[in-house]
């Protein structure tokens, strides 16, 4: 059987097809649309109608893929900026009546607790996942049998357009200081991911993070683009979700840190997965597949 989600981010829309058997669950391709929502909302306080239809034009899209590719089984997610938008019910509702299926705005924290289906958040102890989105950053922490979940209104679509507070700033490093040290962090999130890649890095070392932070910022988003590769619309947020990542890993004297290529299409695909299958299956990280070791 083969399955899908959508997750309609501040920064972009993603979906992901996964086949799936009783055993076991496989990546199996992926799309991303640049449709940046939390601009609007961020400056204008709502989702104008024009950009709902752009919205649902592209859900639309994705599931005629859906039907093309024959999925049987999929689910459309929203996270930060339809969670803030002032509007936020009645886009809901809107889009619902186009499409015909359900879609669900998730709060922050369901964002963070959803960080536990990755297959690496329960082998092992002491994980530390997060995951810096265009409008709010995530924490997934397990220390042995317990875990810990928080999110924060900061970021990098967010910051850019200068509407992160003060006082949320203060109370992610008043946290973080609560937790600290951590020695090894967990990237989820295309920016982090991004930013190692063009490091060539699959573990950097957090003293130089600051000096290639700084590197990159000089590079004017025109030249982030021919440089590196990065898309226009990765290119001028990159900076502003990398000084989250700056402040998080001085706070919790970070030494490394690696990045993953699961997001939360994989973890809402695993869930689905999960009640699919019931009690026929116990997931494990060598019953999932996905191109290229899951980091």
């Amino acid at each position: 059987m083969k399955i899908a989600a959508i997750d309609i981010g501040t920064n972009a829309i993603r979906a992901k097809i996964f086949r799936t058997n009783p055993v076991s669950i496989e990546f199996m391709e992926q799309f991303r649309y640049p449709l940046r929502l939390g601009s609007q909302v961020y400056k204008e306080g709502k989702l104008s109608r024009p950009e709902i239809e752009k919205l649902i034009e592209v859900i639309n899209d994705c599931v005629d893929i859906f039907k093309a590719k024959e999925v049987a089984r999929y689910e459309i997610i929203a996270t930060s900026a339809l969670r803030d938008t002032q509007n936020s019910e009645a886009a809901r509702r809107k889009i619902e009546i186009a499409i015909s299926h359900p879609v669900r705005i998730i709060s922050g924290l369901e964002e963070a607790n959803l960080i536990r289906f990755h297959p690496r958040s329960f082998t092992g102890d002491k994980k530390l996942f997060v995951d810096i989105g265009g409008g709010s950053t995530e924490f997934f922490i397990r220390n042995d049998t317990e875990t810990n979940i928080k999110s924060f209104q900061l970021g990098g679509v967010r910051n850019m357009l200068n509407k992160d507070k003060k006082k949320e700033w203060e109370r992610m490093r008043e946290w973080l200081q609560s937790i600290a040290p951590r020695k090894k962090l967990i990237g989820i999130g295309g920016n982090i991911r991004s930013f190692l890649q063009i490091l060539g890095s699959k573990d950097l070392k957090t003293e130089t993070l600051n000096k290639n932070i700084v590197a990159l910022s000089n590079l004017s988003v025109a030249e982030k683009v021919a440089t590196h590769g990065f898309s226009p619309d990765r290119a001028d947020v990159i900076d502003h979700a990398l000084e989250i990542l700056r402040v998080i890993s001085q706070e919790l004297n970070v030494e490394s840190i690696t990045s993953t290529k699961w997001g939360i299409t994989d973890s809402i695909a695993v869930r689905l997965f999960h009640e699919i299958y019931a009690n026929k299956a116990n997931l494990t990280k060598d019953k999932i597949s996905f191109p290229g070791k899951i980091a």
